[in-house]
Order: C-alpha cells, then sequence, then structure tokens
C-alpha cells in the first residue's frame, strides 16, 4: 500500500504542477500578446515614443500578489515594468544591504533577453515563470515579457502532499488495523492446526481440527479436508495393524503345524517310513499354503505401483473359453460357460485370468461337489465396458457382508478350514485390486433365481467390433 501511494503521490504532485504551468504560460504568453499589440500602432515612432507608450500601458496595470508582471526592453537598455524592483536598483527597506544586493544582482539577470519560457528568481516575488517575444515596431525592435509567480504552484503541491500525507497515514491505520484482525482470524485456526499435526507427527491420531460452523471459508475448506485425511490416515494404519495382526496369524499356524509335527517327529528315536512320510506330506501342504499366502500379499503390495498391470489387446472369447476349461479341471464342480461377448478388451490377461480363477475358486468353495454350479456370464455394458459375472448356487452372501469379502482376511464363514485352497481370505480383495487398477469395480449381487450369489466385474476398454 505504501508503494502503490507513493506511485499515485507521484502521479498527482507531478499533474498538479503541470496543470498549473500550463495554465500560467497560456495567461503570459496571452498577456505579452497583448502588451505588443498595444504599442503595435506606434509604427515608425522613436524608441521614446514607443517606450513612453509602453510605459503608460503597464503602469495601467500595476502589479500586485493577484496580478501579471509585465515589463518591455527598448533599445539603449531601456525598460519598463508595472514591479519597481524588477530589474533591481532599488535601497535598501526591510532587507538588510546583503540581501539588497542579491536582489539587485537577480535583477539585472533579468535585462539579459531569453526568448520563450523561462523560470527566473524575480526581487521581491520569488520563483516566476516569465515569457518573453521579441517584435518590431516600425524600424525599432522591442523585446516584451510577462511572468507569474510560481508560489501557487508550490502551495498546491504542497497542499497535494499534506493531503496525501494525512490520507495515506488514515488509510495506513486502518489497513494495519484490518490485516491484523484478518491475519489473526486467518492464523488462529492455522496455529492450532499446527498444533494438531504435531501430535499427529508425534503418533496421536486422534485429536481433530475443531472450526466454527459459521465458517464458510477456505480455512473451513481446509479443516474439513485436514480431518479427512486424519479419518483416513487412521483407516489406514487400523487396517494396517490388522493386516499385519492377521498375516501374522495366517502365517503362524503353519508354522506351528509344521514345528510341532516335527518335534514329534524329533521325539521318537527310531521314526517308522510312514511317519516320516506322514510328516513330510503335512509339511509340504502347509508349505505349499505359506507360500500361497505369500504371493498374495506380494500381489496386494504390488497392486499400488503403477507398473503392477501389463495391458494388452485381449480377444474375449478365446481368452474365456481357454480359461474355464482350464478351471473345470480343477474341481468336481458343475461348470457352466453361459453367454460370452465378441469383442476385444484391452487389459492384462495375466491380472484377469488371476482376477477370475480367484472368483470361480470363491465359488468352488461354497458350492457342493458334482452338483454344485459355477457358471460364467461375460457380457457387454454400455458404451464400452465389459462384465464378467461368475455364480453359484451357494448359501450366498449376507447383505451386510458384501463389501467386508473384499477386505483382507475376511471371511464370512468363520469355521472353514483355513487350510483349504484360498481359506486365508485374500481372494476377492485381490480381485478387487485388480478391477480398480483396470479403473473398474467388483461387486456382489443376489443370483436371478434367489440362491447362491453372483459376483461382477466390470472392466472399461471393451471394445465390440
Amino acid at each position: 500500500m505504501v508503494v502503490s501511494a507513493a506511485v499515485v503521490f507521484l502521479v498527482v504532485y507531478q499533474d498538479t504542477g503541470t496543470q498549473l504551468r500550463t495554465e500560467i504560460d497560456q495567461d503570459i504568453s496571452g498577456d505579452t500578446i497583448q502588451l505588443l499589440q498595444s504599442v503595435n500602432t506606434l509604427s515608425g515612432q522613436s524608441p521614446a515614443r514607443i517606450e513612453s507608450a509602453a510605459a503608460r500601458y503597464i503602469r495601467a496595470q500595476p502589479y500586485n500578489a493577484t496580478s501579471t508582471l509585465l515589463f518591455v526592453l527598448t533599445p539603449g537598455g531601456q525598460h519598463v515594468s508595472n514591479h519597481p524592483e524588477l530589474f533591481g536598483g532599488g535601497p535598501p527597506e526591510e532587507e538588510t544591504e546583503a540581501q539588497q544586493q542579491i536582489e539587485n544582482a537577480e535583477g539585472r539577470k533579468l535585462l539579459v533577453p531569453h526568448i520563450g519560457y523561462s523560470t527566473a528568481q524575480v526581487p521581491d516575488v520569488g520563483r516566476t515563470r516569465i515569457f518573453e517575444k521579441r517584435a518590431d515596431v516600425g524600424d525599432v525592435q522591442i523585446i516584451a515579457g510577462a511572468g507569474e509567480p510560481l508560489a501557487l504552484v508550490d502551495r498546491a503541491q504542497h497542499g497535494v502532499a499534506r493531503a496525501f500525507v494525512l490520507a495515506g497515514a488514515v488509510v495506513l491505520l486502518l489497513a494495519l488495523v484490518a490485516s491484523y484482525l484478518a491475519g489473526a482470524r486467518v492464523s488462529a485456526p492455522l496455529r492450532r492446526m499446527a498444533q494438531v499435526a504435531t501430535r499427529v507427527d508425534a503418533g496421536d491420531l486422534d485429536p481433530r481440527m475443531q472450526i466454527s460452523t459459521d465458517r464458510r471459508d477456505e480455512v473451513r475448506v481446509l479443516a474439513d479436508a485436514f480431518n479427512r485425511m486424519l479419518d483416513r490416515l487412521s483407516e489406514a494404519f487400523a487396517s494396517q495393524r490388522e493386516f499385519v495382526a492377521d498375516a501374522s496369524h495366517e502365517l503362524r499356524t503353519p508354522l506351528t503345524v509344521i514345528r510341532g509335527q516335527l518335534e514329534v517327529l524329533a521325539a521318537q528315536e527310531h521314526p517308522s517310513g510312514a511317519e516320516v512320510t506322514r510328516v513330510e506330506q503335512l509339511a509340504q501342504a502347509e508349505i505349499t499354503r505359506v507360500s500361497r499366502l505369500v504371493d498374495d500379499l506380494l500381489v496386494l503390495a504390488q497392486a499400488e505401483h503403477t507398473d503392477f498391470l501389463r495391458p494388452e489387446t485381449i480377444d474375449v472369447r478365446p481368452f474365456v473359453t481357454d480359461l474355464w476349461d482350464g478351471m473345470s479341471l480343477t474341481a468336481d464342480r458343475n461348470f457352466e460357460l453361459g453367454t460370452i461377448a465378441d469383442g476385444s478388451l484391452q487389459a492384462d490377461p495375466d491380472r484377469l485370468a488371476q482376477a477370475l480363477r480367484n472368483l470361480a475358486r470363491n465359488a468352488i468353495e461354497h458350492t457342493e461337489e458334482q452338483d454344485g454350479l459355477v457358471r460364467l456370464d461375460v457380457t457387454k455394458l454400455a458404451p464400452d465396458r465389459i462384465r464378467f459375472a461368475v455364480l453359484d448356487d451357494g448359501p450366498g452372501i449376507p447383505e451386510d457382508e458384501r463389501e467386508r469379502v473384499f477386505e483382507r482376511f475376511h471371511r464370512t464363514d468363520g469355521g472353514r478350514s483355513r487350510s483349504s485352497p484360498g481359506g486365508a481370505g485374500l481372494g476377492l480383495a485381490i480381485v478387487r485390486a485388480i478391477a480398480e487398477a483396470h479403473r473398474g469395480t467388483v461387486r456382489v449381487r443376489d443370483s436371478q433365481n434367489g440362491h447362491g450369489a453372483t459376483i461382477e466385474l466390470v472392466l472399461p476398454g471393451f471394445d465390440p467390433s
């Protein structure tokens, strides 16, 4: 504000002086022309007659603080003026002799013509704007001039300066007060936010930003976003702790089994070959389960990486047919392949196959052997989306569990054997990670016949042509 006010002040200050000087220049040039016109009628007269006529015209307009200074210089160094001390030489009055000598020197300088506009120091007047013009009256050449003091310009500019200083001080004071109040209103919640952030940095995720409901400004938006971020952090840390606990539990179980069986085997001095074989088979099964669990955890960890997918063009019909033929050999179920949409899909074939296998395994686990139905339908959704629906005739999924089944280590059947394939509860979590990586969705809905469940995987990038 100070810099802006200073720029405005300079512009107004200079413009005020320029306008007043322009008006003065117009006045003194007009007065000079009128003075010359009054003596032009004496063309052919002697210099003395011309000087006398000019003196009568000039003395008829005596100089005072509100009038114009007039003077004429004629050949021979003669000069007349309506200001008695214009050209110096007067005796000291109120001035000292030294001051009078200075004024006399200033007056003598005016005897040297300066044709056109000039600024000079005039005795008892001060800085004066002067206009001089040379003219020929018959055979006589004279110089006529007029002047006005610049004190009016100085007073006007000083008035502008005083007004700006006074107004600027008031405005600056008000601006400082307003800025302080506005800054305090904005910085107070920011300071509280910094305190909350300090506590969060120390590991405490419980504090939240408390902002008045009356606020509707950017601070309220920032506080809400900050609180939502803390909520997500709390959920993420809770999920992480739960994930670590579940993973530890899932890994501890097979390791405990292996250690127990090895201890039983080691307690026997001469174990039979059948006992060694039994322990070996059991250990191999548990090691396979641990390997599968580690592989699933690695898939979920890689799902957050940018190179998780390697998309390419997939011909949907042969891809689905080969995949489902392979799945039908993994379990004794009634596998059906329903409608298959013709076209191509931009997706990662390995990840898509992994997701569909997990959905099929999930259906297999919840259906009866031999007669259990596991069906896959592939249909087009407008405009460029495709739906893979895997349905079964098992017990179905309760309404309140349909979102949680996609969480890591979540199982709807708490009594299901942990040694069963996919029993760790990561299969559907992997399906959701693959769907989200493709910018798709996965959801659970009831089967059309009212029994079992249908899990739909919807992906973009389908081209039916």
